[in-house]
């Protein structure tokens, strides 16, 4: 089973679409694929036609219990389930910290996935927080979606001074460009020169456009209601540039 984390210290960059995106076409390939939505807001939730409002904010789901099993639920889509997001999630941190090894009572509560799933995706709320401390410690990649721009250029080298004092962890980290405006000079100049000093960074880049806006409306991926369309195409490049870290398993017959 890999875990895949969409995280950003900053907001509104493009994690939540990114991670429906990508699940989705893991879940297209016959992966068994597995959103966790712990975004309190539960946008991704929301994109994927599913409510709120069960209990996996109790303090059982992060002792590592087979009880997490039973609020996952089906969407749409063959291979893609989803444990959906809870307002609750808003006390996660105040649970953990009340916990032995709280940085790892995440990494636990996958336990009971491994052998039903073949991908997880975490959709991430912002911020490093105990919840965050614990994606680090579960996730294969941290995959950071990045507006080229000043601001968020300099969380991500926040987050990799903060992940510095974590052993192991910076290796994880995969940064992409997300709402990339191609016109914009600024945009071009701060993609030019972040290549230049991080050669991690992916290739493809996510455009900012107003099909990816759309998914409100729609509540569906982008490769569902505008499968033709950049927008599609370039979340279909990013997900093929991932998958060649060689960590996956190959797609299920």
């Amino acid at each position: 089973m890999i875990v895949l984390a969409l995280y950003n210290i900053k907001g509104g960059v493009g994690k939540t679409a990114g991670a429906v995106n990508l699940a989705y076409l893991s879940a297209k390939e016959k992966n068994r694929t597995l959103i966790v939505d712990l975004d309190p807001q539960g946008s991704c939730s929301f994109y994927l036609r599913t409510e709120p409002g069960i209990s996996t904010g109790k303090k059982s789901w992060l002792q590592g219990k087979d009880k997490i099993l039973q609020d996952i639920k089906g969407t749409n889509y063959r291979n893609l389930d989803i444990l959906p997001a809870d307002f609750s999630f808003r006390n996660l941190d105040l649970l953990l910290s009340e916990m032995k090894k709280p940085k790892k009572r995440i990494a636990r509560s996958l336990h009971p996935m491994a052998g039903r799933y073949d991908v997880v995706f975490f959709d991430c709320p912002p911020n490093i927080t105990l919840v965050s401390e614990n994606i680090f410690h579960s996730a294969d990649i941290i995959l950071v979606p990045l507006i080229p721009t000043t601001l968020c250029i300099r969380t991500f080298t926040q987050l990799g001074a903060f992940l510095d004092l974590q052993k192991g962890k910076t290796g994880k980290v995969i940064p992409f460009f997300s709402m990339v405006e191609r016109r914009k000079k600024l945009h071009q100049e701060v993609i030019t020169g972040f290549r230049s000093e991080i050669p991690a960074v992916l290739k493809s880049q996510i455009p900012y456009a107003s099909l990816i806006e759309k998914m409100g409306i729609y509540r569906e991926p982008v490769d569902r209601y505008a499968g033709s369309s950049p927008a599609a195409g370039a979340y279909r490049r990013l997900w093929k540039e991932i998958k060649r870290n060689g960590l996956f398993p190959s797609p299920r017959g």
